[in-house]
């Protein structure tokens, strides 16, 4: 398939470039130097940068640590996660019910921290369960979590990606773990992160930028380029992580832009 980009000048009419992480400006723990070039050039230029992720088995704090390593030189309020979309609903909609999270130690203690009510699995019954990208998986978790599901549960993940990039291949992700309590239950969660309305409007409110004026770089149709085709904001696929040029063949999501990687964006945006 060949794919045409309109115009590239209404990229350089933006203000708020929002960035995909894995597979869009690194690779597990390979960064794209071109990447860093861009995002470098973008701050040159008085635009601004958000760095938003899926992957909620890490907290904000490790992925300041891992993007100031890799050389992308972020502030603490340019990063956010599906784990914070997730928790700021919780807070805001479900105040005070009792919550089983299947997820990292990391997401536990960031939930906890952040003032969620938590329950083990020992509990009789809890009001919501929430799955996630759960690295230290355990059928113990899976079996609570589908326990509390068939007792009446409200059922919440916080992103719903099938597959994690890495440098040896692909990994089972939060909608695959998602995917075994739906098969177990019946029940289908709901979902945050991108490309879920939640997400946008939380990077509004901690932006303050209008939709009109953001831009969206991902690396998937279903989450990174949905989250802009379904809200009104202009996306940026980049071939780097999971998504083919072939995959455009017959999917109903459409970026409005395709490049090969960053490297290009920037080559048009910031000709030599």
């Amino acid at each position: 398939m060949s794919f045409v980009n309109p115009n590239t000048a209404i990229l350089k009419e933006k203000e708020l470039f929002i960035f995909d992480m894995d597979g869009t400006i690194y690779l597990g723990g390979k960064v794209f130097d071109f990447a860093v070039r861009f995002i470098n050039k973008l701050r040159e230029n008085g635009k601004k940068v958000l760095f938003f992720t899926n992957n909620a088995s890490h907290d904000p704090r490790f992925y300041l640590r891992k993007l100031t390593d890799l050389g992308f030189s972020p502030r603490k309020e340019e990063i956010m996660t599906s784990g914070d979309v997730t928790k700021v609903y919780l807070k805001r909609h479900r105040k005070g019910k009792s919550v089983y999270l299947v997820g990292t130690d990391e997401l536990v203690e960031d939930f906890y921290n952040s003032g969620v009510r938590l329950f083990s699995g020992d509990s009789p019954s809890v009001d919501i369960v929430v799955t996630s990208f759960d690295t230290s998986l355990t059928y113990e978790k899976l079996n609570n979590a589908c326990r509390f599901v068939r007792g009446g549960a409200e059922y919440l993940s916080t992103h719903p990606d099938f597959n994690c990039p890495t440098e040896d291949g692909f990994i089972p992700d939060s909608g695959a773990i998602a995917a075994f309590v739906t098969a177990s239950t019946g029940v289908k969660p709901t979902y945050f992160g991108k490309p879920y309305a939640e997400t946008l409007e939380m990077i509004c409110e901690a932006t303050g930028c209008e939709k009109e004026k953001m831009c969206l770089f991902g690396d998937r149709l279903y989450t990174d380029i949905a989250l802009g085709a379904s809200n009104g904001v202009t996306s940026v696929l980049v071939l780097t992580g999971e998504t083919k040029l072939s995959d455009l063949d017959g999917s109903a999501i459409k970026p409005e832009f395709v490049f090969p990687s960053l490297a290009e964006v920037d080559a048009a945006m910031f000709p030599a």
